[in-house]
């Protein structure tokens, strides 16, 4: 079954909220949450340093075909990292170093959000520092630490 984000009936009640007891399952969810998602979805990541977010998106590489889970890094120096396959397109931007929308607004992230030059999906840990524009559709997923290694993840639509 193939959803886009816009389309709040179609996320399944389990990615709604999901109770993770490790790192695999929080890369798992990322697997889950990719067989859901559409070919142009933005899915913004919130939560605080350590809480999974690459994690996430390691599950989410994977579960798309585009990258192995251990090819998957964070971009937190970078910024973006593009990972293709499979008739798929990934990008995984980090926008934690980054202050404020004028610095946002000169990596040109625009070409690559749905409805920009390229099909993708694109995951933006720190996702918040991310300004939308109103007619714009995103999947918000926030992960509140819990303990050691478990964390709550939330999903709503924007």
């Amino acid at each position: 079954m193939t959803t886009t984000v816009d389309d709040p009936v179609s996320l399944p009640p389990a990615l709604r909220e999901f109770a993770s007891h490790s790192p695999e399952e929080t890369f798992e969810y990322g697997r889950t949450l990719a067989s859901v998602l559409s070919d142009s979805a933005l899915v913004l990541l919130q939560g605080d340093l350590g809480a999974g977010k690459t994690a996430l998106v390691k599950g989410l590489a994977e579960g798309l075909g585009v990258a192995r889970e251990e090819d998957v890094v964070s971009p937190s120096y970078t910024l973006i990292h593009e990972y293709e396959g499979n008739g798929r397109r990934l990008y995984h931007i980090d926008l934690y170093r980054l202050e404020g929308t004028t610095e946002i607004a000169t990596l040109g992230l625009e070409d690559l959000l749905p409805g920009g030059l390229r099909e993708a999906v694109v995951a933006v840990e720190w996702g918040g520092k991310l300004p939308l524009h109103p007619q714009q559709r995103a999947l918000l997923i926030t992960i509140d630490i819990t303990g050691e290694t478990s964390r709550i993840l939330r999903a709503s639509l924007l």
